[in-house]
């Protein structure tokens, strides 16, 4: 019997999400069986597989099985002898207690993630994920037709995966390595409804991490238009939290949703390991295409 047979299929809510079961992440799969992970990746937006046990190694190899995989962050190296490979570590300031879509500040972001849990704590520390997808099915059609139309600036701030000073574990020389490397990187522009290269399916493309403001907007436009999207599309409907169990494995397309690491579990020990796939340039409903972008008029707010 092929791991296609094995495989088991759960819904996790009625709009996304689903849990796999059945498969044992650590081995080659076959291409049956990849190509019915990639449909349910591309139906589901968040797959669980619990109970797995993978090497950072095995988890790099897994992964590839999907796509190529980008070094581990544009501004932070990854685990030695695997670059692929974030470690996010609470105790070292690993934490990240905001909406956002990973890596939206360069032009061409991730298409998706994998994480593994290594270390997670007794209570707490749960990810939430949002639909964008859904979101933007819900909008009403007058409010679709205006945001199909627009772009909005992304950049990174300087303590964008780790809080604010008060909040992190980071060093104050750990924190100026970190502001110095955010300022190489240009803000880029994307379309604010991204069409999906696969199924042509269009989701909102902003989140309130990397999101700076919409283009050709006054500030009060801007934060009001964007407060407009974030609420309906972390409204709980749309919002698949899960709680983790160490060995979990979760997989998710960064092209239609965004995520949320709930701090709530103080100094207990909480360790990820993090791949992500290389993506390409999103493109919106009227052909709007990101781009890095230098004019100070259209990326200073």
């Amino acid at each position: 019997m092929t791991e296609r047979y094995r495989m088991q299929v759960h819904k996790l809510t009625s709009g996304f999400g689903c849990a796999v079961t059945g498969l044992d992440l650590a081995t080659p799969l076959d291409a049956e069986t990849i190509e019915a992970i990639r449909a349910l990746w591309l139906e589901h937006l968040v797959l669980v597989f619990p109970d797995q046990h993978l090497t950072p190694g095995e988890q790099v190899a897994f992964a590839r099985q999907f796509g190529e995989l980008t070094p581990a962050h544009p501004v932070v190296p990854g685990l030695d002898g695997h670059p692929e490979v974030l470690v996010l570590d609470a105790a070292q300031g690993g934490r990240n207690a905001q909406w956002h879509t990973d890596v939206t500040f360069v032009d061409a972001p991730a298409k998706g993630s994998l994480v593994y849990a290594e270390i997670m704590p007794p209570v707490g520390g749960d990810t939430l994920w949002a639909d964008l997808r859904g979101a933007y099915e819900r909008l009403a059609p007058p409010l679709q037709r205006l945001v199909d139309e627009l772009e909005a600036v992304h950049i990174i701030t300087p303590l964008a995966y780790w809080g604010v000073p008060a909040d992190t574990a980071l060093t104050r020389d750990d924190a100026t390595e970190l502001l110095a490397r955010a300022r190489e990187m240009p803000a880029v522009v994307h379309p604010v409804v991204r069409v999906h290269p696969d199924t042509g399916r269009r989701s909102l493309y902003v989140n309130p991490g990397f999101t700076s403001h919409i283009v050709g907007m006054s500030r009060v436009e801007s934060d009001a238009l964007l407060r407009l999207l974030y609420e309906p599309a972390t409204q709980p409907e749309l919002v698949l939290r899960h709680r983790w169990s160490p060995n979990d494995v979760v997989m998710w397309d960064n092209r239609s949703t965004m995520h949320y690491a709930v701090d709530d579990y103080g100094n207990a020990p909480r360790r990820i390991h993090r791949v992500t796939w290389r993506g390409d340039h999103a493109v919106g409903p009227t052909g709007l295409e990101s781009r890095i972008e230098h004019d100070p008029l259209v990326t200073i707010r």
